[in-house]
């Protein structure tokens, strides 16, 4: 059973799992569910071995679907700037991006009048979104979200609720707040980036219009994982803003979404002032266009909407119940090796969750989290996050200042992936890293780092550096 953030696990053998039991355990897991771009790229070691790289930091950003890949090379000989071309290649284009909405409404089941906004990502979108509430009321937040979801609200009037350790305990604080009234939005993630459980998007949502607020949901962990209803028969349940992004959902070429009621999109300041977002344009002042035009100013990235649109087609037509039991098999198996290890800490939020998605968090004792990471991906091929995810409130509430581990894994997973990290941590917390690591712009590096990087890539010195996301000042 996982622990609790703060608190060890208690001793256990450090021991790496009977692979040909667990391949009987866990038979679901043992292949890809999908093929995605990349699954065989090799992964030089320090030691001069190569080695089929183990990806598990899809959470950070998941591989193109091979799909995705293909279907782009098809779009590719047609691209054109939309809109405002008469010509050939110009309407396909259009109609491509045009229908890339459509897809993405249908994948989320969200209102046929609902707005499809397409931007950079899912920081775009709720950046765009704080833009559109309506003034004179509040923002309502918890201290668990990923700073995108955090960020755009301290911007203006907003509120923030520190979550319980149990998700009942954390709605009865949330219903405590918007029974106080004044708040319009209640923002929430729908899985948390940091350990992957999920919230109760249903109640949430009944909650906030219960007493007169929307929801938004920053899907963008959520939408690679489940399948999302925005519209439910029962209308108190739904979700009035969904945002998630491109990257996550196995499509990273540059673009992300936001769906949600047009009315208050309709009526919020333009997010980009620029052609293709006006009607009539005079000297001195503008007449803005309505529906998603209004936030799209500028040449749109045709070619990031067909690869959302693509992938939101391929998850949809999954089958939801070997796609649950693939993800669900590998966090088990990765969730109860981790715990058999001595030293390792599994770290989850709520004491009552009843669902997580391909996402679990972990400390090693007496290591810092980056040096593990820097020691799996030199000795072992395994790629891994470590640092505070973005989440910094959450992280130095929880006693991680510096940060921890996250592994994730999505549809071009396998069970010897996450038989490799458990390896590798289980060596470490033995013997020890094979190798000296020394701290190199703010990362853990080997001290002597003999991996080649592709001829075409620089491995420019100091680029390794921590981002101000992954540690503490």
């Amino acid at each position: 059973m996982s622990t609790a953030l703060s608190t060890p696990a208690a001793p256990a053998p450090a021991t790496a799992p009977a692979s040909p039991a667990w391949r009987e355990r866990f038979p679901d897991a043992l292949e890809p569910l999908a093929a995605v771009v990349g699954a065989d790229l090799k992964a030089p070691l320090v030691d001069g071995r190569e080695v089929r790289y183990a990806n598990l930091d899809y959470a950070a950003s998941a591989p193109a679907l091979a799909e995705v890949a293909t279907h782009l090379f098809e779009v590719l000989p047609f691209y054109a700037s939309v809109h405002r071309g008469a010509g050939y290649a110009s309407q396909v284009s259009t109609s491509v991006y045009e229908s890339a909405r459509s897809a993405v409404r249908r994948f989320v089941r969200a209102r046929p009048d609902d707005a499809v906004v397409f931007t950079r990502n899912t920081t775009d979108s709720l950046n765009l979104l704080a833009g559109c509430v309506p003034e004179g009321a509040d923002v309502l937040y918890l201290d668990i979200e990923h700073h995108a979801n955090l960020l755009p609200w301290q911007r203006r009037a907003h509120r923030s609720v520190t979550a319980a350790p149990t998700i009942a305990e954390t709605l009865g604080r949330l219903e405590s707040e918007l029974a106080a009234g004044g708040v319009a939005l209640l923002a929430v993630t729908g899985a948390s980036n940091v350990t992957g459980e999920v919230l109760p998007l249903a109640q949430l949502a009944a909650l906030a219009h219960a007493h007169g607020a929307r929801i938004a949901v920053d899907a963008a962990q959520l939408a690679p994982h489940r399948r999302i209803t925005a519209a439910p028969e029962d209308e108190r349940t739904a979700i009035d803003y969904l945002a998630f992004s491109g990257h996550k959902l196995y499509a990273p070429f540059g673009a992300g979404v936001l769906v949600g009621r047009p009315d208050w999109l309709d009526a919020g300041r333009p997010h980009l002032a620029g052609g293709g977002a006006v009607r009539e344009v005079r000297l001195e002042s503008a007449s803005w266009a309505l529906g998603a035009a209004r936030h799209e100013a500028g040449s749109p990235n045709v070619l990031g909407a067909a690869a959302l649109a693509r992938a939101a087609q391929a998850l949809g037509a999954l089958d939801p119940d070997a796609w649950h039991r693939h993800e669900q098999q590998l966090r088990e198996a990765l969730a109860s090796g981790l715990e058999g290890i001595r030293g390792v800490r599994v770290h989850r939020l709520f004491a009552d969750s009843l669902d997580a998605i391909g996402v679990v968090n972990f400390s090693v004792d007496a290591y810092d989290a980056g040096l593990v990471a820097a020691f799996l991906s030199a000795e072992h091929g395994v790629g891994l996050r470590d640092g505070r995810f973005c989440a910094h409130p959450l992280l130095a509430r929880l006693g991680l200042p510096s940060g921890s581990l996250r592994a994730s894994f999505g549809l071009g997973s396998r069970l010897e992936d996450v038989e490799r990290l458990l390896a590798g941590v289980a060596q470490l917390t033995e013997r020890g890293p094979g190798i000296d690591y020394t701290v190199d712009e703010g990362r853990w590096v080997p001290a002597r780092d003999t991996r080649p990087f592709p001829s075409w890539a620089p491995n420019t010195p100091g680029t390794a550096g921590a981002a101000p996301c992954a540690s503490a000042d």
